[in-house]
């Protein structure tokens, strides 16, 4: 099991050191969403904080998954 949990460990850690720079930009974008669908929803559809969060919570992940979708492609074809 502890060969089982190092590979795991191994593997999320070469991931990171590939990517570190689109998971911090996707990190980012990703949280500035959050606050800005919340005060919107709030301000725009007046709904609740709870109901806004819910919402500003599950369509960012969704966006942020396909930014850093975007971003990889972008990157892969205009690197230096």
């Amino acid at each position: 099991m502890a060969e089982f949990n190092k590979g795991i460990y191994l593997t999320v850690k070469d991931i990171y050191q590939n990517n570190k720079g689109s998971l911090l930009r996707t990190l980012i974008y990703t949280i500035g969403h959050f606050l800005i669908a919340i005060t919107v929803l709030m301000l725009i559809s007046n709904v609740s904080f709870m109901i806004a969060l819910t919402d500003a919570i599950v369509e960012p992940i969704a966006n942020a998954v396909w930014y850093f979708a975007l971003d990889k492609i972008w990157t892969s074809k205009y690197k230096k």
